[in-house]
């Protein structure tokens, strides 16, 4: 009778212990760094094609008169005189500099159209303990700390020590774990610049 009593404690004991050992193994796992790479730094890269918010400038050398600045709309397209509207989103300067031509050679004599950017905007994606989750639309050259205020900063769970930036590279997805706390407290850094189409995420800190 103490035999199967016995046996049973132990029983009961080595089935504690698994699970003990089991839930240790899962924290662990929660709490180890994140897979971190290097990505390309240096300034903000160049996009190939225009997107929506870019802004470009239209020079006429046969009719200077009608030298402008458009802002690519929402729906892709800029509106001019006498050609009405165009779908610029998602083509090269190139392509729409040949379009324009093509579209002005019966209206003008020097149908030479010169198509410049003056500013190009820069789509990034904030997530997680940050103020305003969602895409984001930056006009300028943007550091990452710069991105995240602009989306209200951090909530008050977000962690700043583990900013994680995900970022294609070369078609594979790419994440690097960045410090942003010496940049707060006044110490000189360099700059890490957000690209088009990169992702930010704030994570929660774990206290």
């Amino acid at each position: 009778m103490l035999t199967r009593e016995r046996t049973s404690r132990l029983s009961v004991l080595r089935q504690s212990l698994r699970l003990v050992f089991l839930a240790v193994a899962l924290l662990s796992a929660s709490c180890q760094t994140p897979v971190s790479t290097q990505l390309p730094q240096g300034g903000p890269s160049k996009r190939v094609t225009l997107a929506s918010g870019d802004v470009i400038k239209l020079i006429f050398s046969g009719a200077p008169e009608q030298n402008q600045s458009q802002k690519i709309g929402a729906d892709g397209k800029i509106n001019l005189p006498q050609v009405g509207e165009i779908t610029a989103a998602g083509k090269t300067v190139a392509q729409v500099q040949a379009e324009l031509t093509a579209l002005y050679k019966p209206l003008l004599r020097n149908t030479d159209v010169l198509v410049v950017v003056e500013s190009g905007a820069i789509h990034v994606y904030m997530a997680g303990a940050v103020g305003k989750a969602g895409p984001l639309v930056l006009d300028r050259p943007t550091t990452i700390l710069q991105a995240v205020m602009q989306a209200g900063g951090p909530n008050q769970f977000g962690n700043m020590r583990r900013v994680q930036v995900i970022r294609l590279v070369n078609g594979v997805e790419r994440s690097q774990v960045v410090d942003l706390r010496p940049t707060l407290q006044g110490q000189a850094t360099r700059p890490f610049y957000v690209r088009d189409g990169d992702v930010i995420n704030i994570p929660q800190s774990a206290f």
